[in-house]
């Protein structure tokens, strides 16, 4: 229920090992997954911005879809996630988060071959800057993306974050 036209953002903690990650959803699904060892701080600002009128209830019942598919897939038991997704954002956010959802696990990309994928080869930065903006890390998965040259290259979980995720898959970096 969605109080005086307000949304509910339910929010968890998911630990894993010596991961610690916020994961939230609202009523339609999953919505933001957080840095690695981040506090509920860093979702309350993304949610201050998307959401200004939004109330965050700490719910690890309803989260627990969407906590149990990211451990699977940190324990390297799923490769695809199946649960409902809510992310909003321009077309054009839209476009690159869905052709990152396309990176089949344990490939790459670059920033230039996410532009060709939407068909906008000289829109480059403007494809770094929507991989910045994705709400839902490890779910959609920015850490896919790579420099041209092979190298990481910015993630908004952090560096060691990424690499972490990309050697789970099965990728040196």
């Amino acid at each position: 229920m969605e109080p005086n036209n307000h949304p509910v953002i339910h929010w968890t903690l998911l630990k894993y090992k010596d991961w610690e990650i916020t994961v939230a959803s609202t009523s339609k699904g999953l919505c933001y997954v957080g840095s690695l060892n981040k506090s509920i701080e860093e979702l309350t600002e993304w949610a201050n911005k998307r959401y200004p009128k939004r109330i965050l209830v700490e719910d690890s019942e309803t989260l627990k879809i969407y906590v149990d598919e990211i451990i699977e897939y940190l324990e390297g038991k799923r490769k695809i996630f199946s649960v409902p997704m809510d992310f909003d954002g321009t077309s054009f956010q839209l476009a690159v988060w869905n052709a990152l959802c396309e990176i089949p696990y344990g490939e790459t990309k670059s920033y230039s071959d996410i532009a060709d994928m939407i068909h906008k080869p000289a829109a480059v930065r403007a494809v770094g800057t929507a991989i910045g903006a994705n709400p839902v890390l490890i779910a959609v998965p920015c850490h896919r993306v790579v420099g041209k040259n092979g190298r990481l290259t910015g993630y908004r979980g952090g560096l060691d974050m990424k690499k972490q995720l990309l050697e789970l898959e099965g990728i040196s970096m």
